[in-house]
């Protein structure tokens, strides 16, 4: 069968061609659908798996008349460019129309296309469909079923009962009623995992501090206990040092007073009491005690707070492993474990103290308006301190309850909102709080799935933590569970703990990626004091620099600087009046609702904003990650670099390969975001490989060059330990006093770990291996 040349192909100088088969496929994302087109001169490999061969149409062999046929291909094409343009003027013109409409610059008589926009109006992206839904709509959606009155009733389940400790009773129970709570909201799976771990109980025996003074006298027997403190007897001149932080300890020893073998007092805040306990223990302390700092409050006069001296999260005694089903315990313990006796006291046994003390008198920044604050005993006093402590260690399951609301598009992608359970006491503030906003936020999504036609395209997973009283244990055995996994999967953490301390102030700890997201959330939720105004109204246009580090005791924390993974706290507290019976065995519902007549209002404020964040990366085409902060932040660091360029390099050394590792971030970054403008969105792949690689940003700051195991918290920005950068500035500021003073091995290693730790994060950011830049 001889046939005429096909002009298509004779153009080319080629062979024709095998014939070209059009296909069209109808796929469904949700409610939304769209027709492709698929143009394939040969069969992919493998073939089109799953296409309905109904919707394939063969063309016909052409026919002998070829210059007939080329003309009508020809008249077909331009047909085909012509009603494309015709099309494409249409939708811009549809498009315009839309945003006027939106930002209340045109009328609204048209018909809207299904399309998803920003806050301030613009075209995020294209998703036509039945049922029009736009993020405003979600957003004033969440709002109006937020429920004061559901948060109430879910607070005041904690009403009556004195405790809630991990693994016991009232911890069980409230687990059971939290799962209960989540099938009845229907999510899509609701399960627990149990973890069986050591933990620290109050002995049947007091523990005791006493005065030795010509004679012993009880000091105080506190009903409260430090978990993880070491057991014993000891006895030691005291010594006030404060917050005990490390420049309060310098202060002491600028005075030339001795710390080894005595008892260091300090007051709470600032920083966590292991911490305060890991710094006195490196000055030779033999115990520890804690009391309460300055409050309005008189009644906290009289309590003494529970807390933990572990410098760590997690179970101690499975530093690195998880501590599922009875897992054989590893043979050695965390190296954060106090090694002192550690006790917290009340404010009114610190006063009583002090005035038996006859030495230095306080700096004026130090007294805690204590009158007759005293650093230690004069050298002639023969009083000393007693402390005993009586824990014992136990064995204990505890259960983290976990529900799920499956994304549509990607479900093996997933926000997670999170709250403590337990609490020594009460708990109102430090427990109850959360969990009432978990499940409200449980219910109110849920709600707006199954009935309002929202989609979210990735999985929010609703979580629920016990023992996070002893360190966020809950939270970090999840985490090391699954640690091969999680990063990759879970790209926020959103922490709902202690989210009303007061009503005054904003206290905000975050991860750089997710500041420019919270920052537009609280341009869009009221505020609870003002209706007039937003909360943005009431941080302020600088509120970063008013972001407060995560700490220890913060669940989020190891989320961060452990998985590395970005997390987001947001709460109420009132700066320099601080909740002072948080942790005590007086945070009930009736001492928090006396620090704040708006309990509840600001408590659905919180969940406003929590839900908000979690809808919105869940929602959007593109992860609402902001990979510029992080170029600011290595910028700022660099800057605080440069005074040291001469003392390093006197050392015969340069700081110049830590800035070409960080003009190469800014140059990944620049080109991911370049990458991402240019994509097509309704292309899945491509935005979920773009998607992927902002995801892993906060990973990739995590050292790869340290074991998760000996050094767990790995993240230079927010980690703790030598790899740090703020350990590398504090050691060339270190350089800069004393130049002999600087262990100069200890200074290279860490100019390596962060340089080449900034490196590895730019070349992931870029993507493929051979578009990485390798000025280095």
């Amino acid at each position: 069968n001889s046939s005429s040349p096909d002009c298509l192909s004779t153009q080319f100088s080629g062979e024709p061609t095998s014939y070209t088969r059009f296909s069209i496929a109808r796929q469904t994302d949700g409610d939304n659908s769209h027709v492709e087109m698929n143009l394939a001169a040969d069969e992919e490999e493998g073939g089109e798996i799953g296409r309905p061969d109904h919707l394939h149409a063969s063309m016909p062999p052409p026919r002998r008349n070829g210059k007939n046929l080329c003309f009508i291909i020809m008249a077909a094409v331009l047909l085909l460019l012509i009603g494309f343009l015709i099309g494409y003027l249409s939708y811009r013109g549809r498009m315009q129309r839309v945003n006027r409409c939106l930002d209340g610059s045109g009328n609204c008589e048209m018909t809207p296309t299904a399309s998803y926009f920003s806050d301030d109006g613009m075209e995020e992206e294209e998703a036509p469909g039945p049922h029009i839904l736009y993020w405003p709509e979600f957003r004033k959606m969440l709002s109006s079923k937020l429920s004061a009155t559901r948060l109430e009733a879910n607070l005041r389940q904690r009403e009556g009962k004195n405790s809630f400790e991990a693994g016991k009773v009232e911890d069980e129970s409230t687990a059971s009623y939290i799962h209960e709570q989540f099938t009845s909201f229907r999510l899509d799976d609701v399960w627990n995992d149990e973890h069986y771990v050591r933990l620290q109980d109050k002995g049947s025996s007091e523990n005791q501090v006493f005065i030795i003074e010509n004679g012993q006298e009880v000091l105080e027997s506190p009903d409260a206990y430090v978990a993880y403190s070491k057991s014993g007897t000891v006895t030691g001149k005291p010594i006030y040092v404060n917050y005990g932080r490390k420049e309060d300890f310098q202060k002491i020893r600028n005075m030339h007073v001795s710390m080894n073998g005595a008892i260091i007092i300090f007051r709470a805040g600032k920083i966590t009491l292991a911490e305060k306990v890991a710094n006195a223990r490196k000055e030779g302390a033999v115990g520890a005690l804690m009391y309460l700092g300055p409050s309005k409050n008189k009644k906290a006069d009289s309590y003494a707070p529970f807390g933990h001296a572990h410098l760590g999260t997690g179970d101690p005694f499975t530093p690195g492993f998880p501590s599922f089903n009875h897992t054989q315990f590893p043979p050695v313990v965390s190296s954060g474990l106090p090694q002192i006796p550690v006790q917290t006291i009340s404010r009114g046994a610190a006063a009583k103290l002090f005035g038996k003390m006859d030495g230095e008198k306080c700096l004026e920044e130090w007294t805690a308006d204590i009158m007759g604050c005293k650093v230690t005993v004069s050298s002639s006093s023969k009083m000393t301190v007693k402390l005993t402590v009586n824990n014992v260690m136990v064995d204990r399951k505890i259960l983290n309850i976990f529900g799920v609301i499956k994304g549509f598009e990607e479900p093996d992608r997933y926000v997670v909102l999170g709250a403590q359970r337990d609490s020594w006491g009460p708990g109102a503030a430090k427990a109850g709080v959360g969990t009432a906003i978990l499940l409200e936020l449980a219910h109110v999504i849920s709600d707006m799935v199954k009935n309002d036609d929202y989609k979210p395209r990735r999985s929010i997973i609703f979580a629920s933590w016990s023992a996070g009283e002893y360190g966020a244990v809950g939270a970090t055995e999840w985490l090391e569970g699954y640690s091969t996994t999680l990063h990759a999967k879970a790209f926020t953490y959103i922490n709902l703990d202690t989210a009303v301390l007061g009503s005054r102030d904003i206290k905000i700890s975050a991860s750089p990626l997710l500041y420019s997201l919270l920052e537009t959330t609280m341009k869009r939720v009221k505020d609870p004091a003002n209706d007039s105004r937003y909360l943005y109204d009431r941080v302020g246009s600088d509120w970063i620099k008013k972001v407060v580090p995560l700490d220890l005791d913060n669940a989020a924390f190891p989320f961060l600087a452990y998985s590395g993974i970005p997390v987001v706290s947001f709460g109420f507290y009132n700066e320099g009046d601080e909740y002072a019976l948080l942790g005590t065995s007086e945070d009930t519902l009736a001492n928090l609702k006396e620090k704040t007549d708006k309990l509840y209002p600001l408590m659905c404020t919180a969940a406003e904003v929590a839900g908000q964040i979690a809808l919105r990366l869940t929602h959007d085409h593109e992860l609402f990650l902001d990979l510029d902060r992080y170029s600011d932040e290595l910028l700022s660091f660099q800057e605080k670099l440069w005074h040291f360029n001469a003392n390093v390099k006197e050392l015969g050394l340069t700081l110049n390969w830590l800035y070409f590792a960080r003009g190469d971030f800014q140059r990944a970054a620049d080109t991911l975001r370049k990458d991402i403008e240019n994509s097509d969105r309704e292309n899945r792949i491509v935005r979920r490989a773009l998607n992927d690689r902002m995801m892993k940003v906060e990973y990739d700051f995590l050292s790869p060059y340290l074991s998760p195991k000996d050094a767990p918290f790995r993240h230079i920005f927010f980690g703790r330990g030598s790899h740090t950068l703020q350990s590398l500035l504090e050691n060339l500021e270190q350089l800069a006093v004393n130049k002999t003073s600087v262990n100069v091995n200890e200074l290279k290693e860490q100019l390596a770990l962060a340089t080449w730790t900034i490196k590895g994060a730019a070349n992931a950011l870029v993507g493929d291996i051979w578009n990485t830049d390798n000025e280095i």
